[in-house]
């Protein structure tokens, strides 16, 4: 009995995770390929004999591809081509190391799939040409290329550039072959007529109204000529170009209020580099109540709500009709801006069944208005349906003096319908239901004495002696 507890205890549990390890790198070894070593997350093919003649792969469709974030490849001479299809398993791929090596050449489209990349080491293959295009989509942290015998042209001047940017110490260390098979230092190579290129967005005032349409023009120039492609992000609203060598234009109609300070930019890229021009867009639409719900209880009561538009909107509460003018117990919150859009709530402390009506939020700026209204119920009345709330309040509000919310300035309400002052009228309500209390406990109070004092009576005159 003991050795079966023993077996079927923590010892059981150890046993089942080893052959679950083992089951595992077993898998990985199944999967590995020829001259490599394998683990869950990493390829490392060192052994130069046989040797590897082409990228190392995982067997097709093997799921262990997705967890791979680490390939290591050193002294494989044989090893020449990345092809574009070598790489594309690896989508966790973070670190790309191939060193000491034969890589001659890297399809354009070899990394497409790799936005995760980070490092990339090419030391001492033999690189004689390598496009900024494998590249310019990845955040690459570094990109050590030394050692490689490049071929001095224009279309390796972009390595210097970056590495000038970087400010690395490799830079020192990069070489090219001039046509003399001399060795130039990179950081001193000067090409004629090898540049970057300029662009330069021409755009009008870019606050614009929802529903209107605008047209951006963009001139690019340098050596070698760039080509020139507009980068418009997510954008919603429907927009079109058009390019005729070093100019362009973009139309956008129709404009969405979703488009409201996205970004816009006109892009040059040669062999060298790339530079851009941008900017931003405004749009200005009317208000929207997007959201509005009943009140809800945390620390204070809450009518929660969402409104978009630009210029920010001014907002006003009515309470059943009435303007309700806000004070340091009832008032707007704003907890959330996201541009165009505000989240927030209007703000109750300690309401009474006093407070329950409609509530109507009126959202307006300069294009336009929006409103939406709700009930509230905070509490039944007493002596009805308070078990509702059983905690009723004793105090309640004392004074709504007119106050700005956070999102417009509310206090000039000149040509508004005149005010109804809300706290005043419960004021009079409450003071009429505590006055009828305190009448009906005087009444009460008497009622009880004169009954005492005639029972009192009554028993002295049946206590009288002849």
């Amino acid at each position: 009995m003991s050795s079966w507890i023993r077996w079927h205890g923590p010892a059981m549990a150890r046993l089942w995770g080893f052959c679950w390890l083992v089951v595992g790198f077993w898998r990985a070894a199944l999967a590995c390929p020829t001259s490599c070593k394998c683990s869950a997350s990493r390829i490392w093919c060192s052994d130069p004999s046989p040797g590897i003649v082409a990228f190392p792969r995982l067997e097709p469709n093997s799921a262990d591809s997705e967890n791979i974030t680490e390939i290591f490849i050193a002294n494989q001479k044989r090893l020449e081509i990345i092809n574009e299809d070598d790489v594309e398993a690896y989508v966790g791929l973070r670190n790309l190391t191939i060193v000491d090596s034969g890589l001659k050449f890297v399809a354009h489209k070899a990394f497409l799939k790799n936005s995760n990349l980070q490092h990339i080491n090419f030391t001492r293959n033999k690189l004689t040409s390598l496009s900024r295009k494998h590249f310019r989509h990845l955040d690459l942290s570094e990109l050590i290329l030394v050692g490689n015998p490049f071929t001095c042209s224009c279309d390796i001047m972009w390595i210097k550039t970056l590495q000038e940017a970087k400010s690395s110490p490799d830079t020192e260390d990069l070489y090219c072959l001039n046509e003399s098979s001399k060795n130039i230092p990179l950081a001193n190579l000067q090409i004629p007529n090898c540049g970057l290129p300029s662009a330069n967005l021409a755009a009008p005032n870019l606050t614009v109204e929802e529903g209107k349409s605008i047209t951006l023009s963009c001139s690019v120039a340098g050596d070698p000529v760039p080509n020139m492609y507009w980068d418009v992000g997510n954008l919603v609203s429907k927009h079109m170009n058009e390019t005729s060598h070093t100019q362009g234009s973009l139309r956008i109609t129709n404009i969405s209020s979703d488009d409201s300070g996205k970004q816009i930019s006109c892009v040059a890229e040669n062999l060298v580099g790339e530079d851009q021009d941008s900017v931003n867009l405004t749009v200005h639409f009317a208000p929207t109540i997007t959201f509005l719900e009943s009140p809800t209880s945390d620390h204070h009561w809450c009518i929660p709500f969402t409104v978009k538009g630009n210029p920010k909107p001014a907002l006003q509460w009515f309470y059943n009709g009435a303007i309700l003018n806000e004070s340091k117990y009832i008032c707007t919150k704003i907890h959330v801006t996201n541009h165009t859009e505000y989240h927030g709530c209007l703000q109750l402390d300690n309401p009474t069944h006093m407070n329950n009506g409609d509530y109507t939020l009126i959202a307006k700026n300069e294009y336009g208005k929006d409103e939406k209204q709700i009930s509230a119920h905070f509490m039944g009345w007493p002596g009805i349906d308070d078990g509702a709330n059983p905690n009723y309040p004793d105090v309640i509000y004392e004074d709504y003096g007119t106050a700005a919310n956070d999102v417009g300035d509310t206090t000039n309400r000149s040509n508004e319908i005149p005010s109804t002052d809300v706290t005043d009228k419960t004021g009079r309500e409450h003071l009429s239901v505590y006055a009828v209390v305190v009448i009906a406990s005087v009444v009460g109070f008497c009622l009880l004495v004169m009954l005492f004092l005639l029972k009192l009576a009554r028993h002295s005159k049946f206590g009288m002696k002849e």
